[in-house]
């Protein structure tokens, strides 16, 4: 199941990103005294007592205003709520129940959510001030969480509250058998396209205007090669181009989808070739651990002579380097030409990831390893290796065990993981090492 969103709004400077960075640990939000800085939503991923939770930071919500700006945050902060699955309504404790206030829990109360007033600069410990109480009349089920974003006092009754309102994890959907396909890349790559394709009718809105498609759809599909549902995202684009509130909208959605994918495949536009923008989508996919397959869609309209496929390849290798280990798939969505052997592809990447290696096998290719290529030294310290394990799988993550982690150099990793790959395969998906020095927990 995704991760709860939870949306933190209000009016502006009572504290959100302040907040917000408090809960993310980190200063991820612009923090200023001046209101409207906080202009786009931003979203961060955070865990508490055991369960995900996705954070959307929004500007200040100014209800009735002509300010072209505040307009345009009172509208994200609308996305955020209509995303959110709990929305945390933050006030300032010091300004006490404002008429913006009002107007915020008016609107609120009508996106039939659930909404956690959340009461900042409460910066006293023991005893509410008075005028906390005043806050009641805003008519919020639950009584008000007092905290304090500065300090971070109340945090952890806030996150408690977050999670008892979220839906619970029992909330399965139909998904279980189906293995879940995240179709990303920039816009007018031919996400839709291709998926139109696949179905064998129209299903998703195909159009040649970038980001026609501005949420996550998914399709399900059954056929003789297995169970599939396809998610469909809006092209990602160039943060600094991003300037159209849904597609900001978007961008949120498609790291959503690669979140819950278990395969992705990334769409390249054959007659643009690899671009920064592909790099960076690319590396959603690799970041977040998925299996993945490089898509080279609209194959059907570059001139090609006997060595294309090749120079193609070598090319998106080279650019994307961090992604060796994914199949590259020459398609045309338009022609429907080779499009229909991405199942098999899709099954076998889905398969490689969630291969499982016996501890004796993995040790056995190990020590191979270390007897081929000495493990590195510092200082006449040289690095010991004990053992092996894997505890987990999408990605394959292996913990290895030694005397000195400090000693244990990305190169020598990547000559270790280059093994794995060679004995065990792992075609399409990252693999992910853990390095721990004896008498660490695996």
């Amino acid at each position: 199941m995704s991760k709860p969103i939870v949306a933190i709004v209000g009016r502006p400077n009572v504290g959100k990103s302040t907040l917000f960075n408090k809960l993310a640990g980190e200063r991820v939000s612009i923090v200023d005294d001046t209101p409207g800085v906080t202009r786009d939503r931003i979203y961060y991923e955070i865990e508490w007592n055991g369960r995900g939770l996705i954070l959307i930071d929004t500007g200040g919500i100014e209800p009735k205003t002509d300010d072209i700006l505040l307009k345009q945050m009172r509208t994200q902060a609308q996305i955020a709520i209509d995303t959110a699955d709990v929305i945390v309504f933050m006030v300032d404790l010091t300004c006490g129940v404002t008429a913006n206030d009002r107007d915020i829990s008016i609107m609120l109360q009508k996106s039939g959510k659930p909404v956690l007033l959340c009461v900042n600069k409460v910066d006293s410990i023991g005893m509410l001030p008075p005028e906390f109480y005043e806050f009641y009349e805003l008519g919020f089920d639950g009584d008000p969480i007092a905290v304090s974003s500065i300090h971070g006092t109340g945090t952890g009754d806030l996150l408690d509250r977050i999670l008892d309102a979220a839906p619970p994890d029992d909330m399965q959907d139909d998904s279980e058998g189906y293995i879940k396909v995240a179709v990303i890349g920039k816009p007018n790559a031919g996400k839709s396209s291709i998926i139109n394709r696949i179905v064998g009718e129209d299903r998703l809105i195909v159009s040649d205007i970038a980001g026609t498609t501005r949420d996550a759809v998914d399709t399900k599909i059954e056929n003789k090669h297995g169970k599939y549902i396809f998610i469909d995202t809006a092209g990602i684009r160039r943060q600094s181009k991003i300037d159209d509130k849904l597609e900001k909208y978007s961008v949120l959605r498609a790291h959503m989808a690669v979140e819950r994918a278990d395969v992705c495949l990334i769409m390249i536009d054959a007659s643009e070739g690899v671009c920064e923008q592909d790099e960076k989508i690319a590396g959603i996919a690799h970041e977040s651990g998925k299996a993945s397959i490089i898509v080279v869609n609209k194959w059907d309209l570059p001139q090609k002579d006997t060595d294309s496929q090749s120079e193609y390849t070598k090319d998106v290798y080279t650019k994307l380097a961090y992604m060796q280990y994914a199949p590259l798939a020459f398609v045309s969505a338009k022609t429907g030409q080779r499009v229909d052997k991405l199942f098999d592809m899709i099954n076998e990447v889905y398969s490689q990831s969630t291969k499982r290696i016996t501890t004796g096998m993995l040790n056995d290719v190990l020590g191979e390893a270390v007897t081929r290529v000495q493990p590195p030294s510092d200082k006449g310290r040289v690095l010991k290796i004990y053992y092996m394990t894997q505890n987990a799988t999408a990605p394959p993550t292996f913990v290895i065990f030694c005397n000195d982690a400090k000693l244990f150099h990305f190169s020598y990793q990547r000559y270790i993981e280059n093994q794995l790959r060679a004995v065990f395969g792992f075609s399409g998906t990252p693999i992910k090492l853990i390095i721990r020095q004896k008498g660490e927990q695996a």
